[in-house]
Parts: structure tokens; C-alpha cells; sequence
């Protein structure tokens, strides 16, 4: 009796499962899928979907090429979304990956305009002015046919503008301070490495002024005169002029 209750049992197990409905598995999306997929929503301004949906792309490995194209196609969405960090680093790392890409010329130019959104006040650190100012020489160094070479130009003497303005506010700064050697170092400086900064004639007439307060009567006048004679059009040349009188 107890045999035939199990064997029923048993059964009956067999029979439920076999009449229970089987579970469909979707089959795993391609690259090629992800990709479209990514493209979808890049139109639609959905950058972060986007982004999610070609990385599943770069990281299956499913081909060169279109691993390319999606380290490309991410950069780009960063860059759109203002994620401007995020989009150097993927800028920098496209290039280190693919160093001779036909591409190459327009990622510089990107990653130039990444750091560019991330520049800080003159009075901040200027790391972010340099990388930019490196991306956009390298890409003048390169590609000196490239069709924006006008733009990166303008780039460029930002770049160094803002560099040499944070360079005479540190010297201005150790002028206010009476740290004089220092402030004729940093000035002096400036108008050796950037021979186009914009503000100079400002330079010469704080370097005027750290010269005759550090007792270097002679460099004082010679930086003055400069400034009198090369800028005669310059807002500083009345001060200068009444800072040689009360101070000689």
C-alpha cells in the first residue's frame, strides 16, 4: 500500500511539471542592438541612457571598429551633457588608445574645449589652462591645415593670456607683501614667456615698482620708461608717473 501511494505521488509530480508553462529566456541583445539603441537615445537628449548603452558596447569587445566608434560616441554625450571632466577623460583615453585615428585632429580639438569649460579665475589654479592650452598646440603642431586653425589660434592666446594673468597676480600679490625679489622673479618671468600677453604694459608698471622698492633705481626707470614709451595709450601711466614721484 505504502508503494503504491508514493508511486502515485511521484506521479503526480511528474505530470504537474510536465503540463507547468516553460520560461522563455529573451535571447541577449547584440552590439549592434546596444549600439542603435544608443544612437536612440543620443537623439532624443537622453545622453546618460546613452552613454550606459554604449558602454555595454565597448565592453563587449565586439569588434574593433564599433568599440571605437562608441569610446567616440561616449566622449561626445559627456561633452553635450556638460559633463566636461568626464569627457577629457574619455578624450584622453581615446587618444592614448588610438594615437593614429583618422579622428584624431577633431578629439584634440574637443578635449580642448573640455578643459576650456573648465578653466577657473585667475586667482585659481590654472591646471585646466594648461591642459586645454596642450591639447590645442598639439593640434596646431599636427594638423596645421586643419579647417579650425583660426579658432584654436584664439584658443591658444586665451590660454596663454590667462596663464600670464595669473602669473602678474602673483606678483602682485608679493608686491603687496613686500616680498620684492619675488615679485621682480614672477613679473620679469612673464614678459620673457609670453611676448603677446595682452596686459603688459599692467606688468611694467608693477615690475616698475618692485624694482624701486627693492632699491634698483636704474631697472625702476628703465621698466617705467618702457611703459611710457611702448604704451603711451596705457591706463597705468599717470600712476606711474606719480608712483616715480612720491617713491624716487
Amino acid at each position: 500500500m505504502h508503494k503504491s501511494v508514493t508511486s502515485f505521488f511521484l506521479l503526480g509530480l511528474f505530470l504537474t511539471a510536465a503540463c507547468a508553462p516553460s520560461t522563455v529566456v529573451p535571447p541577449a541583445k547584440n552590439a549592434g542592438v546596444y549600439f542603435q539603441e544608443g544612437e536612440d537615445f543620443f537623439e532624443k537628449g537622453l545622453y546618460d541612457d546613452a552613454i550606459a548603452s554604449w558602454e555595454k558596447v565597448r565592453d563587449s569587445y565586439y569588434s574593433p571598429e564599433m568599440n571605437t566608434l562608441a569610446e567616440l560616441k561616449i566622449a561626445e554625450a559627456h561633452f553635450l551633457a556638460e559633463e566636461y571632466l568626464e569627457a577629457g577623460v574619455a578624450y584622453e583615453e581615446f587618444l592614448r588608445n588610438h594615437p593614429d585615428h583618422p579622428r584624431v585632429a577633431d578629439v584634440l580639438y574637443q578635449l580642448g574645449l573640455s578643459y576650456v569649460y573648465q578653466m577657473l579665475n585667475v586667482d585659481q589654479d590654472q591646471s585646466a589652462t594648461i591642459y586645454a592650452l596642450n591639447a590645442f598646440q598639439t593640434l596646431k603642431e599636427r594638423f596645421p591645415e586643419d579647417r579650425r586653425m583660426e579658432e584654436v589660434q584664439i584658443y591658444i592666446d586665451r590660454c596663454l593670456n590667462q596663464l600670464a594673468s595669473s602669473e602678474v597676480q602673483v606678483g602682485q600679490f608679493y608686491l603687496r607683501t613686500k616680498s620684492y625679489a619675488a615679485s621682480i622673479n614672477r613679473l620679469t618671468g612673464v614678459l620673457k614667456k609670453y611676448p603677446n600677453y595682452y596686459q603688459r604694459d599692467k606688468a611694467y608698471y608693477l615690475l616698475g615698482q618692485a624694482y624701486l622698492m627693492n632699491g634698483e633705481k636704474d631697472e625702476a626707470v628703465a621698466s617705467f620708461n618702457t611703459l611710457f614709451n611702448d604704451y603711451v595709450g596705457s591706463e597705468y601711466i599717470l600712476d606711474a608717473q606719480k608712483y616715480m614721484e612720491t617713491n624716487y
